[in-house]
């Protein structure tokens, strides 16, 4: 293979990771479509452990960006504070034991049965008519809530709440109750079929739990810490138990891509904070139905 053009692909493969696995769009779903089109020489061994790890550097994103939320040993925070951010860090532990329940030892099953076009087409379709049906639902909430006379709540607030978000119960991080955490944990059992999305489906559930969109979205980027790191371990330890070993070359391929991924998630994620709390999902939604068509429509006709 020329080294050249492979890190060129990796670098690409880290950019539509970087951009999907913020957005409920499914990055795996992406990047197995991706696939199709851009194919990295590299061993069926590497390119499977390859689409799991390069989930690091998104990671890596995400703990750089909310470190300072996210640490119990910052000396600028009172005893209140790091109570506080260690009740977080329990209720991010409490919910990823759903999806690590059932989805450790279906893994090697899913990644048999689940990883066809037409599931992850499906999937897109499926869950973006869920994020346009839920999002109409709650501003039509929101315009009934609203007073005769006063603020228009399915607009934006002076502080910047859009809507539908004002009627929300858990309006900050700190007010995720553990009930409430382990139920965004259910939901995320959803996102073990490829083309659902993990992020879209702890923000879908989230929004129906009553948490607005920057915390369900805030949630979601601190559920990733345990899951993706877990996932790229068990990743990992399999490849190499496989008697698989990783050259030079690889390497290189798997560190550019990671760091694509690091520096479009930076990009992403605080442009999506931004949009979530003027702005809805339901554009998401609609992005996600016209890909899933698109998917069905080349595996069906032009590929045929």
């Amino acid at each position: 293979m020329a080294l050249h053009d492979e890190l060129i692909k990796s670098a690409v493969f880290g950019l539509v990771e970087g951009i999907t696995e913020w957005l409920p769009i499914s990055s795996t779903g992406h990047m197995l479509l991706l696939d199709e089109f851009v194919k990295l020489d590299v061993s069926d061994s590497f390119w499977k452990m390859f689409l799991v790890v390069i989930q690091l550097g998104a990671i890596l994103a995400v703990c750089l960006m909310f470190f300072g939320k996210l640490n119990p040993f910052s000396p600028s925070k009172d005893a209140d504070e790091r109570r506080s951010t260690w009740a977080l860090w329990g209720k991010v532990i409490l919910a990823c034991i759903p999806a690590s329940v059932i989805g450790i030892p279906l893994d090697d099953w899913m990644d048999e049965h689940l990883g066809s076009p037409l599931i992850i087409a499906g999937a897109l379709i499926a869950y973006g008519v869920i994020f346009i049906v839920l999002e109409t639902w709650r501003n039509r909430r929101a315009l009934e809530a609203a007073p005769a006379a006063g603020r228009h709540f399915a607009g934006t607030d002076t502080e910047g709440t859009s809507g539908a978000d004002a009627l929300a119960t858990t309006r900050d991080i700190d007010q995720l109750g553990w009930g409430t955490a382990l139920g965004i944990g259910m939901f995320q059992v959803l996102s073990l079929v490829p083309g659902t999305s993990r992020s879209g489906s702890t923000i879908i559930g989230g929004l129906l739990l009553g948490c607005s969109r920057p915390v369900a979205a805030e949630f979601t980027f601190f559920l990733a810490i345990p899951v993706m790191f877990g996932a790229s371990a068990l990743r990992l330890a399999k490849y190499f138990l496989e008697g698989a070993t990783l050259t030079g070359d690889e390497g290189l391929i798997l560190a550019v891509g990671c760091l694509s991924a690091f520096i479009t998630s930076l990009i992403i994620i605080r442009l999506l904070m931004g949009f979530v709390r003027k702005h809805d999902f339901r554009i998401f939604g609609w992005y996600r139905i016209i890909l899933g068509i698109a998917v069905i429509a080349y595996f069906a006709f032009l590929r045929a």
